[in-house]
């Protein structure tokens, strides 16, 4: 029988820390690193010799990134690993330090995720070096493709450009109050829609900003948190984790929402938590229509009812189930690498009662959701008593 992480022993999140998502700068890979690590570890209240193994998590960087930021924390000789799998980088290499930590085979992890735009260019998809050409490829990029869902949503339920915008408008507000978010200004609706057009209805305040950035966090069994004597408010217990890839569908317009239905349940069964249990969700997205349709595809509503719900408050923080409390990819930022581990640092400090400004008032349950390029989506659940 498949075992899933809730049948091993508990793992728990005990730190986390950030280098603020931002523009592309003159600042160094390391530092935007061991910024992220040193945060972690001091709210932790650990030393780096503590930890036993190193997931360093990147997209757009060149090859081994982990040995140059790591290094300065000292050559302790432990397990390092680096992983790359598109906008989910880090939610995998999450994935993949919780089982080493269940199994027993380690008790602190840390899970590290950095980038840094080449200023030679992005490194690219590989399906563009497969030799095989896709006619599509210079007419539907990832804006355009997004445009064309949102323009099908409205049409299939009757919402408008304005409706799909606000979720722009209330992730700024949230993106306003973190101190670590790429973009920190709150957007009026008008603003949004007034922005410099990028594809059909979309601006490019309803696109999200890639620039660099780092974010981390520290993984610990129960054994290792009486041993480290780590304090009794930091542990969020991971419940649930959950991966899939992209597979043939009935209608294949719009496999991201597909993906994220299929990936999202199981692991709300692995954790015995229904939908209507979360109260803080970060999910990806790079557009805005992408979080109209996967709070749907979560099962957070039914199908259609995401716009209505979003204009009477129901994801705000404070409302219903705070959906990207921190920004999400749209104010927050999305570095590519960092990103799937900010939103499980955003969420072990809403569970913890720590999120300042951006604090959904009794928060105990929460879900973090990334997507790969569509080709994979990563889900994690986690709670605190």
């Amino acid at each position: 029988m498949t075992k899933t992480l809730k049948d091993l022993r508990p793992v728990y999140v005990v730190g986390a820390g950030w280098h603020r998502y931002q523009p592309l700068t003159d600042t160094t890979f390391v530092t935007l690193g061991l910024a992220a690590v040193r945060g972690a570890l001091a709210d932790a209240g650990i030393e780096y010799p503590s930890v036993e193994s190193a997931f360093v998590a990147t997209a757009l960087l060149p090859m081994a990134p982990g040995r140059p930021i790591l290094r300065h924390l000292g050559a302790s000789g432990i397990e390092l690993i680096h992983i790359e799998n598109a906008s989910a980088s880090s939610s995998a290499a999450f994935r993949k330090a919780c089982i080493e930590v269940a199994s027993g085979l380690i008790d602190v992890a840390l899970v590290l995720g950095v980038d840094k735009p080449s200023t030679s260019g992005p490194r690219g998809r590989a399906e563009r070096m497969t030799g095989i050409n896709n006619l599509a490829d210079d007419a539907i990029v990832p804006f355009t493709h997004f445009a064309l869902l949102a323009d099908q949503y409205a049409q299939r339920w009757g919402a408008n450009p304005d409706d799909v915008a606000r979720v722009a408008v209330k992730n700024h507000r949230n993106g306003a109050k973190n101190p670590n978010a790429h973009r920190q200004q709150v957007r009026t609706l008008e603003e949004i829609l007034g922005g410099r057009p990028v594809a059909g209805n979309f601006t490019t305040l309803q696109c999200t900003p890639v620039g660099e950035g780092a974010a981390a966090v520290i993984i610990a069994s129960e054994d290792a948190i009486r041993r480290l004597n780590i304090a009794g408010d930091k542990p969020v217990r991971v419940t649930g984790s959950a991966s899939r890839s992209q597979r043939v569908y009935d209608d294949n317009s719009n496999f991201d929402a597909n993906l994220t239905s299929e990936t999202t349940e199981t692991c709300l069964r692995e954790a015995g938590l229904k939908p209507e249990q979360l109260d803080v969700v970060e999910l990806h997205d790079a557009f805005t229509v992408e979080e109209v349709q996967y709070v749907e595809a979560m099962g957070l509503c039914a199908p259609g009812a995401a716009v209505e719900l979003l204009k009477s408050g129901a994801w705000d923080i404070g409302g219903k189930c705070a959906v990207n409390p921190s920004g999400g990819l749209i104010a927050m930022g999305h570095p590519i690498g960092p990103t799937g581990v900010g939103q499980i640092g955003e969420i072990a400090l809403q569970l913890r009662g720590a999120a300042g400004a951006r604090q959904h008032k009794g928060a105990k349950v929460g879900l973090a959701h990334m997507v790969g390029v569509g080709a994979v989506c990563y889900v994690h659940t986690l709670q605190r008593d």
